[in-house]
């Protein structure tokens, strides 16, 4: 049973419709990546996901469990939307990361906020915060940070500022951790270092949906690639059909841009 499935996701904005009829599923353990062109509604698509964006039809199921149906008022709730986010982290491409809050603090912010909505936090509040902090440094310790915990961003780089955004993500456990372009505001040395984690990301089984113009990249992590285009779904499969030997026209145009770029 696929971990997600998505179906027949359609945003509008106004009079314009930015995605036109979505659909594909993700098995768990594996990692998709996204790409397109800009104004492709890439990114539109992601925050959907995340519930950012409420889509204006189709459905979301996660774990064989429906979480949003587009036809039903009660998957529009703001109580029903904030329980649906935690099925999902989202790395932004600028990081978003708060700088009044040290690297540790950002990243256990949100499960500090959680837990005084447990019943039991009045009586265990040392006892559950300590367990989010230990979770945290273990996180940052395993995206190479263990050494920045008291920085704040200002004092980090934008690599490691994007190390910490990926910690956040993944301190609460999401079923499926997106990256929204994590490498476009980069330089190609800290590009190289991000990437890097996610790809030991890749080889842990974690379930991602990435977002990406890297494609040597795309096809090194993904079991399999959507390529959009004017917010429709192109071509979809494995990375060495849809990259190395595309079948539509749109992609092949697509890639030939890209690659003549990458040349020059």
């Amino acid at each position: 049973m696929p971990i997600l499935e998505v179906r027949n996701i359609s945003k509008c904005f106004g009079n314009t419709e930015v995605l036109k009829d979505i659909s594909f599923s993700l098995e768990k353990g594996e990692s998709l990546s996204i790409i397109g062109s800009s104004g492709s509604g890439k990114t539109t698509l992601l925050r959907c996901l995340n519930f950012l964006e409420v889509p204006d039809t189709g459905t979301i199921t996660v774990n064989g469990n429906m979480i949003f149906d587009a036809s039903d008022p009660e998957s529009r709730s703001e109580k029903g939307i904030r329980e649906k986010r935690l099925h999902f982290g989202l790395v932004f491409q600028s990081f978003n990361l708060f700088p009044q809050y040290t690297a540790l603090e950002n990243v256990t912010l949100a499960g500090m906020l959680l837990a005084k909505e447990r019943p039991d936090y009045k009586s265990e509040k040392i006892r559950i915060n300590e367990q989010i902090i230990t979770n945290a440094k273990e996180i940052l310790d395993s995206v190479g940070l263990s050494g920045k915990l008291d920085n704040y961003p200002h004092q980090l780089s934008g690599g490691q500022q994007q190390r910490v955004a990926i910690a956040r993500a993944l301190a609460l456990n999401p079923d499926i951790l997106c990256f929204d372009e994590p490498t476009s505001a980069l330089d190609p040395e800290l590009t190289g270092e991000v990437l890097r984690v996610i790809r030991e990301l890749a080889d842990r089984k974690t379930t991602m949906i990435i977002v990406t113009h890297e494609m040597s990249f795309a096809r090194m992590v993904s079991g399999n690639v959507l390529f959009m285009d004017e917010g429709v779904t192109v071509e979809y499969g494995p990375p060495e059909q849809v990259i190395a030997h595309p079948r539509e026209e749109r992609t092949k145009r697509f890639l030939e841009r890209y690659f003549e770029n990458e040349n020059n």
